[in-house]
């Protein structure tokens, strides 16, 4: 299984964060268009699914899957928003693990810090760091891209 990416949004669209490991193809695009791209994606997944849904959903949307890879989305009640890309054959969603990267890593490398402005792109070393050693020890992460 492969980790491809990860962004991370704040409440009105702005990437944050973007990070990148076993991505083989890129978007044919910039990098702000692809995170313009990206976020009305999920926008629209999440007003759709909250619209058509028959019952209230307590969790919303958690990640959907293609042929050759899946989303998992994490939103925190500020309105953050973590996106990881997988293989599709990642198990079930991964909302806990983007948690343990909302509530481990950015709660304490970012909002704890105070060389860190809150709501502007993440430049933290620190914060990297740890999220590419997180990201790389989670057992759906491989290097192989088959």
């Amino acid at each position: 299984m492969v980790v491809y990416n990860f962004y991370l949004f704040d409440r009105v669209g702005t990437c944050l964060y973007y990070a990148e490991w076993c991505r083989r193809k890129k978007a044919g695009m910039a990098n702000v268009e692809e995170y313009k791209l990206m976020y009305g994606m999920l926008f629209s997944i999440k007003s759709f699914i909250t619209r058509i849904s028959p019952v209230d959903l307590k969790d919303g949307f958690l990640c959907y899957s293609t042929s050759k890879y899946k989303l998992h989305f994490y939103e925190t009640a500020s309105g953050l928003k973590f996106v990881l890309n997988t293989d599709s054959g990642v198990p079930g969603n991964l909302r806990d693990t983007l948690h343990q990267i909302y509530s481990q890593i950015y709660v304490e490398h970012i909002v704890k810090n105070p060389m860190c402005s809150l709501g502007d792109p993440i430049s933290s070393e620190l914060f990297k760091s740890k999220l590419d050693e997180f990201v790389r020890a989670l057992p759906v992460f491989s290097a192989k891209t088959s």
